[in-house]
Order: structure tokens, then C-alpha cells, then sequence
């Protein structure tokens, strides 16, 4: 089921994010930078802000089965512009569909907001992302090169409708709130 974030989700999704980023992250940035006590604290507080954003600037979406926060997807409009600026699931849950069931949902209310364009950016060591978005039409930014830093920029039209190559799993095209 996805569904709408809420203050009492902040825990799981905190804890969730860090799981995720540490996949990643390992032997790549210190361990401080995405572990650890601290970082989670300001994990759960950046998340405790998004999902207490006014829905016309954004929103936080939670996958769940049977009870369990399994995936989490975030996005941001500032100034006209749509960002997704997270989606993570949890690594005991890859490969059964959530992710696209996330992206399925956010794509249904972008279109619902009329959101024409949203841009994102993902850890150039992020392969395992790379392959998802380009699967899912995001397409890199061409007036950036290649990336930005230690992260590549890619854009997704969204008014035209972007294709999984793969079943999409379970999302039924409702967002439960």
C-alpha cells in the first residue's frame, strides 16, 4: 500500500533512509556522514520537515506491507520547480516492486498537480538508482554534463507518461492518505 507519510512515521522512515544511504555510502564517505546517532537525528528532523510541508509544496509518501514501512519517496516545488529529492527502500525489500510502486505514485500526483518537469539527483556511485530512474524515462541534464559534483542530475517529463521495462509491482493507482 502507499500512502501518505505521518508524524508517526518519522522513526521508520529516519531509520529506513539510513539503512538505504548506507548501501551506498560504505567505504565511500565516512561512516559518520550517513550512520551513527547523530546523523540520524538530523535524518529524522529533515524528515520531520518534509513531511510537515504544506502539500502544495511537496510530499511524503510511505510504502507499507503488512504493517511495515518498506519504501519512502519525498518531493519538494520550490520557486516552479519539482524536486524528488528522496526515494529509498528498504534494502531487505529490493526487487519486489516497491520502488516502482513509489514512483508510480509520485508520477500520479505530479500529474494530478500538473507538474509538467521534475529533476533529481543521485550519487554518481549509485548504480543500482542510475539503472531504476533510466528505466523509469529520467533522463540526464544535458546543460550539466555529466554531473555535478559526486552527483548526476536527471530530469523526467512527466506529461509523458514514463514506461517501467519491467512489471511495475503492486501499486493499484491510489494514494492512501
Amino acid at each position: 500500500m502507499i500512502r501518505s507519510a505521518h508524524s508517526a512515521d518519522l522513526d521508520a522512515i529516519a531509520a529506513l533512509h539510513s539503512r538505504a544511504r548506507a548501501t551506498y555510502y560504505r567505504g565511500r564517505i565516512p561512516e559518520e556522514a550517513y550512520g551513527g546517532a547523530a546523523e540520524l537525528a538530523r535524518t529524522r528532523e529533515g524528515w520531520s520537515l518534509a513531511v510537515a510541508r504544506a502539500t502544495a509544496d511537496g510530499g511524503v509518501l510511505c510504502a507499507e506491507r503488512d504493517g511495515e514501512l518498506t519504501g519512502v519517496a519525498a518531493f519538494r516545488t520550490v520557486g516552479g520547480e519539482t524536486t524528488l529529492t528522496q526515494l529509498h527502500v528498504d534494502p531487505a525489500h529490493w526487487r519486489r516492486g516497491i520502488g516502482a510502486a513509489l514512483h508510480a505514485a509520485c508520477l500520479e500526483v505530479w500529474r494530478r498537480a500538473g507538474i509538467r518537469e521534475v529533476r533529481l539527483e543521485v550519487y554518481e556511485h549509485n548504480l543500482r538508482a542510475q539503472a531504476f530512474y533510466a528505466t523509469h524515462g529520467w533522463l540526464p541534464d544535458p546543460a550539466a554534463g555529466a554531473q555535478s559534483g559526486s552527483h548526476r542530475t536527471l530530469w523526467l517529463a512527466v506529461d509523458e507518461p514514463a514506461l517501467p521495462r519491467q512489471p511495475s509491482g503492486e501499486w493499484d493507482g491510489a494514494v492512501n492518505g
